[in-house]
């Protein structure tokens, strides 16, 4: 499905032996220096340079909403996205600030844009069935959303970009991610299942209780990743999970957000675990169950700074520590460079 070349390990020692040489104290900089390593493994270990780094949001409308599991309606999920259009939420703050630049995709809301709101139409639906009572879209629509992102990632690699930082809009969406959580991990439903936003204790135990009846509902179909999908996941999930593999085939980074985007991350990894190599993971959320999908994906995230907005915004704010660790690598100066002679 996605040819994808695991990183070389060839010029691991040229790429260490490049960090240890900088002017410090070999290990100073701590976890920059091991993200610089990572960066110039899959950038090139001579100058890796980020070009034309895009922040790309995926936004669906989740049939599962319905069913009370969010403090939100799902007419929320719309509401929002024109407020990035607009420019004035969390992640609109956070991607001018790092100097990112951010568009809206359009994967499956239940009411469209119009064509000149500049939110970009890949829908492949109008908000997906509730997984609790029957698959939430077929094989065919889960298929279509990989060629629609696939088509988008090629696009921007095809302008010079080779970094993508992946974000989300969805109300209802970490209960989808808590049930690929736990259908890919065989973690039960109880460690799966947070919060999300806040709801109150009723809620959340009618959202467990639901993730577990779609769990068992759909028992015998949750044997592939691209069933996994098609049974409980959403149009976004579908969508981030094909640009983080398309991203990867074309040897790119991609930034690696909260909860939901990290479920869909672990469905690349079943379907292609040499994607593994490009992933950064910026946080650790506050959702519950982050922590254990990070560990399964043995991930260590850059930030922990308590968050469960989504949107893309621990990838951004995680942003410009990327860039510092890629202008460590090119520009510090060596102890050669300096006369020192250690």
């Amino acid at each position: 499905m996605f040819t994808i070349n695991p990183v070389s390990a060839e010029f691991d020692t040229d790429i260490q032996h490049k960090i240890d040489r900088k002017a410090k104290p070999v290990g100073a900089l701590g976890d920059i220096e091991a993200l610089a390593f990572h960066i110039a493994k899959v950038l090139g270990k001579d100058q890796p340079i980020i070009t034309q780094p895009k922040m790309m949001i995926f936004a669906a409308d989740h049939g599962i909403a319905g069913s009370g599991v969010s403090i939100a309606p799902s007419e929320v999920t719309r509401q929002m996205v024109q407020t990035f259009m607009a420019g004035g939420a969390a992640i609109n703050v956070f991607t001018r600030q790092v100097g990112l630049e951010l568009e809206v995709i359009d994967c499956g809301i239940e009411t469209p844009f119009t064509a000149d709101s500049g939110v970009i139409d890949q829908r492949i639906g109008a908000g997906t069935e509730p997984f609790n009572q029957r698959a939430a879209m077929s094989l065919d629509t889960v298929k279509l959303g990989f060629k629609k992102a696939t088509d988008r990632v090629e696009y921007h690699h095809q302008n010079g970009c080779n970094l993508i930082a992946i974000g989300e809009m969805g109300i209802g969406n970490t209960s989808s991610a808590a049930a690929i959580m736990s259908a890919l991990s065989g973690f039960p439903a109880a460690d799966c299942v947070g919060r999300g936003t806040g709801i109150d204790p009723e809620a959340f135990k009618r959202k467990q209780g639901l993730i577990e009846d779609a769990l068992l509902l759909h028992r015998n179909e949750l044997d592939h990743p691209l069933k996994i999908l098609a049974c409980l996941g959403g149009f976004e999930i579908v969508q981030m999970t094909a640009a983080i593999l398309a991203a990867a085939e074309r040897g790119m980074l991609v930034v690696i957000d909260g909860f939901i985007t990290t479920a869909a991350a672990m469905l690349a990894v079943s379907i292609n675990a040499d994607c593994r190599d490009y992933m950064i993971f910026s946080h650790q959320s506050d959702e519950k169950g982050h922590y254990l999908m990070l560990e399964f994906l043995q991930a260590k995230p850059l930030l922990k700074l308590g968050m469960k907005l989504g949107e893309g915004t621990g990838a951004a704010l995680a942003f410009p520590l990327i860039q510092a660790a890629a202008n460590f690598y090119n520009d510090m100066a060596s102890f050669d460079d300096a006369g020192i002679d250690l």
